[in-house]
């Protein structure tokens, strides 16, 4: 399959139909280095990634259900567990996050895309790989505990969850939107 083919097939899949076998640590290098080609404007290298993977996403999913109680002290225990879950549902969680240089030219935003595009090369390379992910964010993403928990402490940012495993056989496809819908030709007028 040539480039265009693999980023033109590539598509979210569910972190709960993602299963075993998840990423060897080869995988996750090769994932890691083709995120750290990502554009970089002022050669920052604001990337960061925490590897969950194993016991440690039990943890994570512990971290899940103390930050929801902190926000919201009326969530059942029925509801925290299945807080706690989230990470479980796929052999790898990456953690994306970006260290974030307040006082330098380039603007925070500029600094935070550069994460953003490092989390889509790594969709991209785990996809190149044969495996599925999905990006993943949500009130969890934005939470100052859960983001301290994985090492990211303000100014740094979490920017979202990345979940790789292996999809199911039969995915299915889904419809893609048309390109014309989505663009304009600007001609100066």
């Amino acid at each position: 399959m040539d480039t265009l083919d693999l980023l033109l097939s590539r598509r979210s899949i569910s972190p709960a139909l993602l299963g075993e076998p998840g990423p060897t640590d080869r995988d996750i290098a090769a994932m890691v280095a083709a995120a750290l080609r990502a554009p970089d404007h002022g050669g920052l290298r604001p990337w960061r990634f925490a590897i969950v993977r194993g016991a440690a996403r039990q943890r994570l999913g512990d971290v899940f259900a103390e930050a929801v109680r902190a926000r919201d002290p009326t969530w059942t225990e029925a509801l925290l567990e299945r807080e706690r879950g989230r990470p479980l549902r796929s052999p790898l969680v990456v953690a994306c996050g970006a260290r974030i240089r307040p006082d330098h030219k380039i603007p925070e935003i500029e600094q935070l895309l550069a994460a953003g595009a490092a989390a889509m090369n790594l969709l991209n390379a785990a996809h190149a790989l044969g495996y599925g992910a999905m990006w993943v964010t949500g009130p969890n993403s934005y939470d100052p505990m859960v983001a301290g928990a994985l090492g990211f402490h303000a100014p740094d940012r979490l920017v979202g969850f990345v979940h790789v495993g292996t999809p199911p056989a039969d995915v299915g496809a889904i419809e893609r939107p048309d390109p014309r819908a989505h663009m304009a030709e600007w001609t100066g007028a």
